[in-house]
Order: structure tokens, then C-alpha cells, then sequence
């Protein structure tokens, strides 16, 4: 008789390599050929809702590493929720109008002058689809399920039309208004910006400090006397029409070699190290009050620059006083609309300077800056001319320096509903909860929301014009309007004349001839995507408003979680989430951020060439989403080691249950030895973590339970341990069936509570299981942790023995590095501790030695009594010595009882009982 072949070995068809590259796709054939996403959504009908509303990547390029990021984290949420007792369907969407669609087609040598705008939006249209098409296949290659043949895209015609009702509802509250206001201006895109728009980067500018000769002093200041500014932009001196000071700071009238200046008391030693003033005296001091509607002279041309008060002048930098440009600054032209000045802007389009600043026509706006400068010096009024390299506005799209240009643009008024927006804020709940006060913050400093773009691929705004230039808005045209964009697309705008646009038969006092202009701009795409509360939330019968969760980056506070709440407060009073969760950005395993120029860009379809897309999803699992993430080569070497011990634990597992029913075999809790109590008091702790980590969106947590239970209880504990009974003993012996019913339970929950994170490898090995009846472990719920009485004594008193072996393993290990043993099972150890000691490891089990998976074990006595040649460690004191007698040919430990048995001289009486019953 071979007696290898009697033993009960592992049988499973599971291959102990992923090979994830090459299986996930065909998992994922199969699931689209059963349709699992619709398979999942019938499964949970009735539940209540869970909606997390998908925030729209742009539609252009292939996905980095933030797409992946954002996008496991969504579904790793839509799946656990649908496992967790709730209906959670999850429809992905794309935004898809603006500037980089129209830069695209330009880039690609379209040449749209050359065509009629609705011919030119036709292409951005399919250029969009085609950009979907490819970011779509590379979504579900990451294996993230939706309902991918029906998503929502910003360019359909009924999404449109719900975004027109939305603009409208907020028009007709009075939210709506144009006006003459400085925005930023990008040159480089033609178009006004919104400060979501905006990020910052260096720039290197003239610092030039001018005068500015009083002409009227009202009997403050005698003329001649020199009011000195300092500014960055020396372009907008020719817009200049005023001097904004301080009422409560103090000025200094100073001379300086027979003329006077006036400048701040708190900066005047500053400005004279600047400007170079070796030689000068404190004249007197004046309040800042004085200056009001003081005249000087403008520097380069025949009028007068008024002297203001304003709460905006600082001391922080400068002069003390503010050159003042109402065409060129917010803050300017909120003063200079108090003081009744005008608003020039003598810059157009395109950044280039007009006939309104005469001397510098045509030349573009920081080209200007050397001419300017150059006209300041030669008219006596430059000071001083420096470089400085500062932190500047730039459109982030182009990169390039953005401007503030005051044009005629459509803007909602925040102001209006301000305090609805901020009581709704704190209303909504916040992962992290650093998230409220940040967009708290940014809501409650926030100026007009400028919604107008002059561009042609957009959503347009629904405005017409009377023949005296009034605006029209009425519930009638908006309603006529957002019919056609349902029926027609909003292309039909571009197609169609005001005369066919208009409702039929449509009249309006302001228009006695019936004459009527449509609106050219455009709408912000911000108030496209944060229309989509409207446009799918309330569209889509299968959905609901408002949402559970909005999840996107945390540069979104300034972005969607933003437009999305004013739109949705706007027009309903409450904000279309429950709660906001935001992620970092993806960085370089040396923090910096990704570019190709630095050759540090990892993509997520290599990770998943090399890889898979289950250590990818591992991976976004493991870290710390909600600050910024370093992405490096490393770090997917080590998840794959943790995913391969999940792996292998998985065939362990599965392998150990073949003869294993669990309907007839299972055996009860308090029939089973204390080792697998403790086992099972274990698992429900990992369960209980586990789940928790998903109602909170902790996903490491769920990360190191798998792989702490996974690798340290099972791995290293108590599967070891277990080869010697599940292997060795009758195939019916109660300690097997016991060890069986603990790694049955372990394999159904890691199974189910891994398959949000790892789907792909979960699924496959649920195909492996010929006892369950769903055909998909994504069509099962979690576990539910159970309490027992019991698990308070298990855990105190196992986790005492677990150190205990700790220090007898160690031992161990030094024995085999000394050579004293090779394999374990060729040992004896002699523990030596205090008489807690002794009581524990007598009533831990009636197997000591197989606990420790030695041959022979013995308490020697207490630690004073240990000898020489014991190694003392933390709790106990160990002899290891090879053990005496001979080695079991089947179960392979050392006994003197070998050669006993005269049928199976060969074996341990354990053995020769086991085979004599099972093999007579």
C-alpha cells in the first residue's frame, strides 16, 4: 500500500497563478453575455435606493491613473451597496462640450472657418462619441460594472433640454442677470473663464512704480505732489481712471531731491529701498479720509485720474495706493461703480490692445508691457522699473496667463440665494470632513458665477433679443426652446433663424416689428455637468434625486460638487447629494506630479497588460485616497504579493472542501475544539471590519483585514496547523469536519467580501464551487458578523497563547538556522514559564504539539528551572532538541511508537488506526 495515497490531499481545479492579463477579459465576456449589471439590478428590485451619481470625466484621451483611481473607488461603492441590502444601479457619463473638443479637431487640421458652425459642432459631436467609444472599453477593461450601453453623455438632446429648463427655473427666480463686469479672459481660448477654470502658476512681470501728479488737491495736497503707485500690469495704465487709498491708514507727504510723493507710513522704507531713495525726509503725515475726490493727472493722457477710498487697499505690499482699472479688476470695478467712473477696456478679444489706448493699438496686451513702460519713463512719470517672478492666473487648459477684461456676460448672482447654498452644505455629510469647510468656504467668498462662454461647441444660452437689445426670457420660450433641444439636439439653434426658434406666433412689446436676435454664447460646461442632478438624477426613471454620494477628486469642491449645488439649490432649495466624498491626485512614487516630459507616467492600461485589473483595483484599496497617492512600480509589486497570498489562501481553501457538504457536515460552534472557535471568532471580527470599511468608504481597512486574515490567521496559523488533521485523519474524524466548517465559512465570506475589490479573481474561483446556486458571487449579499457569548474568553485566551507560540516558532527558526532540526515535525520542544503558563497550554487543546506543529512537546517547569542551553524569549523560556523515535511514513512526525503495530509497522498509532478503519 502507498500510504501517500491514502492520505486526504487538496483537489481543486483552481490554478494557483492569476494569469489576469489573459482571464479578466474573458470574465468579462462572460458577464456581458449574461448581462450581470441588469442581473444585479432585478436581483435587489424593491430594496431601498442606494444612487452614487457619477461625476463626468471629460471626453478626450486615453485614462490615467486618476481615472482608475476614481472610478474603482465608484464601483468598489455601487458593489458593496448592492451586497449590502440595497438597490444601487450606477449609470457612468461623459462631459463632452468645450474648449479641448474644439482644440482637438483644430489640432487634427479642421479648419472651421471654413464651414458653417452647426457643420463644425457636428464633427466636435463625433469626436466626442469617438473619445466615449475608447474611455468606455478602457472603464470595463478595469471591470467596473454600469450600465454602459445607456450612459449619460452632456451632448444628448433630452440632457440638454432638461439643463435649458434649469437655466430658465433660475432665470425666472431672477438668478439670471447680464452685466458689464471684469472676468477673467483667457486670450489664448477667446473666451471668458470661470474661476474653477483658473490654477496658478509662476510668471515672470515688470514692477513698476508710477507717479501720478495731483491737479486738484482739494486743499490737501498742493499740486505737482506725486501719488505713487505700484502695479504688475503696466498694459492696464491706459485704463486707468482712478486711485484707490485707505480711509484709516496714515500717509506720509515725503521729499525726495525737490519733489513730493505720497506714500503709506507702513510701507515707506520698503518702497524707498525699492525705488532707491538714498536721500529724503518725512514732510507730514495724512490721513488716508483726506484723499477723497482728489484729481491727478492720468500719466499718458489728457484726463483725470479720482482719488477713492475702498476697504480693499492693503499695506501688505506696494504704496498704499491702488491704480485703479474698472475695465481690468473686480475690486476696481466695484469702486469705480461706487464713484460713478466708467468702465474702460481698451483690450479685445484676442488680448490685443484697441484704438481705446492710443499710442499701443494693435499690439497684444503683454507686448504692450516694454512700450507702456517705455512711454511712463519718457513723460517723467516711471520711478522705477524691476522684474519679479509671482504666482499668476492661468486658463488651466492653454496654460497660458489669463486677464481681467470687463465685457458684457451672462452671471447668476450667488448673492441671492447665498445663505440657502451654505445652510445646504451643512446639511450634506463630508468624507473626509475637512470637505465641508472647504466648500463652506469657497460658497460663502464666492463672487457672480459667470456662465457665458464665447465659444460655438456648448450648450447655447437660451436668450433672445428684442429690437431696443433687451433680454428675453420667458417660461413660454424656454419651454418652446427645451422641446426643441429634446426633439432637434441644440445644434437646431445654429441650424434655425430667432424667427423659427421662437414659440409660433411668439410677440413682445420691446419687438413692435417683430424682430428678434438670438444670444451667441454659450453656457459654462460647468453648468452643463451641474445640471446633471436635473438631466439624469430626475430624467431616468431608474435612478433617484437627490443623490446618496457624489465621489470625485478634491479639486471639484471648486468644480461639479460646486455648480452641481448652486445649480440644484437654485432651483429645488436642497442639494442634489446626501454626501460628498473627495480623493486626491495620483502622484509619482517621488510625489511629484505626472507628465510625459519627466517620463514618470504610469497608465492604467499597462498596469493591467502586465498585471491585471484586480491588482489595480487591489491597489486603489490599499491606499489613502483621500489625500494625494503615489503610484509606482513598487507599489503594484507589493499588492501582488498580497493579492497572490489572497489567492493562494482561496485554493487552499477551496482545495481542503472537496468531500466537504455543508449541509451534512457542518458541525456547531460549541462542538467544535477551542482552536476553531477562536478561528471562527476571528473570521466574524474580519467580517465585522470588513463591512464597516464599507459603510464608511475605508477601503484600507478592508485591504489589511483580507490580507491580515488571510495571511496571518489562516496562513500562518491555523491552515498550517490544519494539514495535520485534514490531511491525516478520517475523512469523517469531528476535528476534520470542525476544521472543514471553519474554512468553509472563510472561503464564502473572503469570496463575498473581496469580489468589490477583486471581482475578476472572486467570480473565477466562484465557478469553481459546485455547491453554490447563484451563477455569480456578485449576485450573493455579505455576511453578516455574529456575536457569541464566547468570543470575549476565546480571544483573551488565545491571543496569550498565540504570543506564547510565538516565542516557541521563533525558537524553532533559530534551531533550523543552528541546524539542530531541519523541518519542524523533526523537533521537540521544552517550554519553560510561569504557572499561567503551564495552565494555559494545558487547556488550549489536547494537542499541543500539533499546535506548534512539532512531534513532541513537554512543560519543563518554571523559568528559573530552565537550562543553559534555553533561549529565553518574551513569555517562556524553550529547549528545542530533535525528537526521539522514528518518523511516521504517512504523516511524517516523530514517534517511539513506531513499529508497534504489526499491519503497519511503518506508521504512528494514529496513522495505522486511520488506515486499518478507512483502508481495511
Amino acid at each position: 500500500m502507498e500510504y501517500k495515497d491514502t492520505l486526504l490531499m487538496p483537489k481543486t481545479d483552481f490554478p494557483m497563478r492569476g494569469n489576469l492579463p489573459n482571464r479578466e477579459p474573458e470574465m468579462q465576456k462572460k458577464w456581458e453575455d449574461m448581462n450581470i449589471y441588469q442581473k444585479s439590478l432585478e436581483r435587489t428590485k424593491g430594496r431601498p435606493f442606494f444612487i452614487l451619481h457619477d461625476g463626468p470625466p471629460y471626453a478626450n484621451g486615453d485614462l490615467h491613473m486618476g481615472h482608475a483611481l476614481n472610478k474603482v473607488l465608484k464601483d468598489m461603492i455601487v458593489r458593496s451597496r448592492s451586497m449590502m441590502g440595497f438597490h444601487a444601479p450606477y449609470v457612468p457619463g461623459w462631459d463632452t462640450h468645450g474648449l479641448p473638443i474644439e482644440q482637438a479637431l483644430t489640432n487634427k487640421g479642421v479648419n472651421r472657418k471654413e464651414m458653417s458652425l452647426a457643420e463644425f459642432r457636428k464633427l466636435c459631436e463625433e469626436y466626442a462619441y469617438q473619445q466615449i467609444d475608447n474611455q468606455r472599453s478602457q472603464f470595463k477593461r478595469i471591470g467596473v460594472r454600469g450600465d454602459w450601453e445607456n450612459p449619460y453623455v452632456t451632448l444628448k438632446p433630452a440632457y440638454e433640454a432638461r439643463q435649458i429648463e434649469v437655466f430658465g427655473k433660475m432665470a425666472n427666480k431672477g438668478y439670471i442677470y447680464k452685466g458689464l463686469k471684469p472676468v477673467y479672459w483667457s486670450p489664448s481660448s477667446e473666451s471668458s473663464l470661470a474661476e474653477a477654470e483658473i490654477e496658478y502658476a509662476d510668471k515672470k512681470s515688470p514692477s513698476i512704480y508710477v507717479a501720478f501728479k495731483v491737479v486738484d488737491g482739494k486743499g490737501v495736497l498742493a499740486e505737482g505732489t506725486n501719488v505713487l503707485i505700484w502695479t504688475t500690469t503696466p498694459w492696464t495704465i491706459p485704463a486707468n481712471l482712478g486711485i484707490s487709498a485707505h480711509a484709516d491708514f496714515n500717509y506720509v507727504e515725503v521729499s525726495v531731491n525737490g519733489s513730493l510723493y505720497v506714500v503709506a507710513q507702513d510701507l515707506l522704507d520698503e518702497v524707498a529701498k525699492e525705488v532707491e531713495w538714498t536721500d529724503y525726509e518725512v514732510v507730514r503725515e495724512i490721513k488716508g479720509v483726506q484723499f477723497e475726490h482728489i484729481l491727478t493727472k492720468h500719466p499718458l493722457y489728457d484726463r483725470t485720474s479720482l482719488m477713492m477710498l475702498g476697504e480693499h487697499v492693503t499695506i501688505d505690499s506696494g504704496t498704499g495706493f491702488v491704480h485703479t482699472a474698472p475695465g481690468h479688476g473686480e475690486d476696481d470695478f466695484l469702486i469705480g461703480k461706487k464713484y460713478g467712473l466708467d468702465v474702460l477696456c481698451p483690450v479685445d478679444e484676442k488680448g490685443v490692445m484697441t484704438d481705446e489706448a492710443p499710442g499701443f493699438e494693435g499690439q497684444f496686451y503683454d507686448k504692450a508691457n516694454k512700450s507702456i513702460t517705455e512711454a511712463l519713463d519718457e513723460a517723467g512719470a516711471l520711478v522705477h522699473l524691476s522684474f519679479i517672478t509671482h504666482s499668476y492666473p492661468h486658463d488651466w487648459r492653454t496654460k497660458k496667463p489669463v486677464i481681467y477684461r470687463a465685457t458684457a456676460q451672462w452671471f447668476v448672482s450667488i448673492e441671492a440665494f447665498r445663505d440657502q447654498i451654505l445652510k445646504a452644505i451643512g446639511e450634506t455629510s463630508f468624507t473626509p470632513a475637512w470637505g465641508e469647510t472647504r466648500l463652506f468656504n469657497m460658497l460663502r467668498d464666492r463672487g457672480d458665477w459667470n456662465i457665458s462662454r464665447q465659444r460655438v461647441w456648448g450648450v447655447p444660452i437660451p436668450v433672445f433679443y428684442a429690437e431696443n437689445g433687451d433680454p428675453i426670457i420667458t417660461k413660454e420660450t424656454i419651454s418652446h426652446i427645451a422641446e426643441m433641444f429634446r426633439e432637434h439636439g441644440s445644434n437646431v439653434w445654429f441650424e434655425r433663424t430667432a424667427a423659427e426658434l421662437l414659440p409660433p406666433g411668439f410677440t413682445h412689446p420691446s419687438s413692435p416689428n417683430g424682430i428678434f436676435v438670438k444670444e451667441t454664447d454659450i453656457m459654462d460646461v460647468w453648468f452643463d455637468s451641474g445640471s446633471s442632478h436635473q438631466g439624469v438624477l430626475e430624467e431616468r426613471e431608474d435612478l433617484q434625486y437627490p443623490a446618496d454620494l457624489y465621489l470625485e477628486g478634491s479639486d471639484q469642491y471648486r468644480g461639479w460638487f460646486n455648480s452641481s449645488l448652486t445649480t440644484s439649490v437654485a432651483i429645488n432649495g436642497i442639494a442634489p447629494y446626501k454626501g460628498i466624498l473627495s480623493h486626491g491626485f495620483t502622484l509619482d512614487g517621488n510625489g511629484r506630479k505626472m507628465s510625459k516630459s519627466l517620463g514618470n507616467v504610469i497608465v492604467p492600461a499597462k498596469v493591467m497588460n502586465q498585471m491585471g485589473a484586480d491588482i489595480l483595483r487591489l491597489w486603489v484599496a490599499s491606499v489613502d485616497y483621500t489625500a494625494d497617492v503615489r503610484v509606482s512600480d513598487d507599489n503594484f509589486k507589493q499588492v501582488s504579493e498580497v493579492y497572490r497570498k489572497i489567492r493562494n489562501t482561496l485554493k487552499f481553501l477551496h482545495g481542503n472542501l472537496a468531500d466537504f457538504n455543508e449541509k451534512e457536515h457542518r458541525v456547531a460552534f460549541e462542538d467544535m475544539r477551542e482552536m476553531d472557535q477562536y478561528m471562527v471568532m476571528k473570521l466574524q471580527k474580519m467580517i465585522e471590519t470588513a463591512r464597516k470599511g464599507y459603510e464608511t468608504y475605508e477601503f484600507s481597512s478592508i485591504y489589511h483585514a483580507l490580507n491580515g486574515y488571510c495571511a496571518n490567521d489562516l496562513s500562518s496559523f491555523y491552515l498550517d496547523v490544519a494539514k495535520d488533521v485534514v490531511y491525516i485523519e478520517a475523512a469523517d474524524h469531528p476535528h476534520r469536519r470542525a476544521m472543514q466548517t471553519v474554512m468553509f465559512d472563510s472561503l464564502m465570506a473572503i469570496l463575498k467580501l473581496a469580489t468589490p475589490i477583486i471581482p475578476h479573481t472572486t467570480d473565477e474561483m466562484w465557478g469553481y464551487l459546485g455547491f453554490v446556486e447563484e451563477e455569480s458571487v456578485q449576485l450573493t449579499d455579505f455576511p453578516e458578523s455574529e456575536e457569541n457569548p464566547a468570543f470575549a474568553d476565546l480571544e483573551a485566551k488565545w491571543t496569550n497563547f498565540m504570543d506564547v507560540r510565538d516565542d516557541v516558532l521563533k525558537a524553532l527558526e533559530e534551531a533550523r538556522a543552528a541546524k539542530t532540526i531541519g523541518k519542524s515535525l523533526e523537533a521537540k520542544v521544552t517550554v519553560y514559564g510561569s504557572e499561567e503558563v503551564n495552565s494555559l497550554l494545558s487547556s488550549v487543546d489536547e494537542n499541543v504539539a500539533q499546535l506548534f506543529i512539532v512531534s513532541q512537546y513537554e512543560f519543563g517547569g518554571a523559568l528559573e528551572q530552565a537550562p543553559e542551553q534555553a533561549l529565553t524569549l518574551n513569555k517562556v523560556a524553550v529547549v528545542v532538541e530533535k525528537a526521539s523515535g522514528e518518523k511516521c511514513e504517512r504523516c511524517w512526525t516523530i514517534s517511539e511508537e513506531i513499529g508497534k503495530n504489526e499491519s503497519h509497522p511503518a506508521l504512528c498509532p494514529r496513522c495505522a488506526s486511520v488506515v486499518e478503519k478507512q483502508y481495511a
